[in-house]
């Protein structure tokens, strides 16, 4: 499995949101389409907002630390019909792990929230994109976004 980091949230030309994923030596990228709604929790996560409130994510991160289960990792684990999907890993002790299906965009949430690490199937892999294989509009946009700082505040843009 590759390791990999959440880079940001840009939006496509129908300004649709994109999370982007990264491997570390930040040489292919994995873009993901989520909902508008699922873009702000991770951008609230991204940018360490404080809420006054737990979100849904904070929940269930509280639900497992009380039931003394730690968020061990999240796979982007399968593609199926233009479709991701995911899997978190809960380890409930040394013997017993419990693994759950869930969006990606649940999951990448939850990873940012529990500091857990992202990781993607063997499956999967041929779905990441070379950043050198990208258009040449592609490559400039995207080495905009990878050099840029998540804070900023400006929707980006990917083409």
């Amino acid at each position: 499995m590759l390791s990999l980091k959440v880079k940001d949230i840009v939006y496509d030309l129908s300004l649709n949101p994109v999370v982007l994923l990264i491997d570390e030596k930040e040489e292919k990228v994995l873009p993901i389409w989520i909902g508008p709604l699922e873009a702000q929790v991770i951008a609230l996560f991204l940018n360490k907002v404080e809420v006054s409130r737990p979100l849904t994510h904070d929940l269930i991160c509280t639900i497992c630390s009380r039931f003394e289960a730690d968020l061990d990792k999240i796979v982007i684990s399968d593609m199926r019909d233009g479709t991701y999907y995911a899997e978190l890993y809960l380890q409930k002790d040394e013997h017993e792990q419990i693994i759950i299906d869930l969006r990606p965009s649940d999951a990448i949430a939850l990873a940012l929230r529990s500091t857990s690490p992202i990781y993607l199937d063997d499956r999967v892999y041929d779905q990441l994109l070379p950043i050198e294989e990208l258009s040449e509009e592609q490559q400039k946009e995207l080495k905009k976004i990878l050099d840029a700082d998540s804070t900023d505040s400006e929707k980006k843009r990917l083409h």
